[in-house]
């Protein structure tokens, strides 16, 4: 939910997330969609490519998730 939140919020497609992620933009539809968990190493890179610190991203995911 927290990826395509800051994902809509910077107006990216999920194509273009996938590209500066350098991750299959199939999988950032399956990321955003729950049907699939990312790996660390794949977090880190959405991360990147939505320009904001892994540690902003955590603590959203936790805010919109808190289970």
């Amino acid at each position: 939910m927290a990826i395509k939140q800051l994902r809509q919020e910077f107006q990216l497609s999920q194509e273009t997330l996938g590209h500066l992620a350098e991750i299959h933009p199939t999988w950032i539809s399956h990321i955003e969609s729950g049907r699939m968990n990312p790996t660390w190493g794949n977090v880190r890179r959405i991360a990147r490519g939505l320009s904001v610190p892994l540690p902003q991203l955590a603590a959203l995911a936790e805010e919109l998730d808190p289970r």
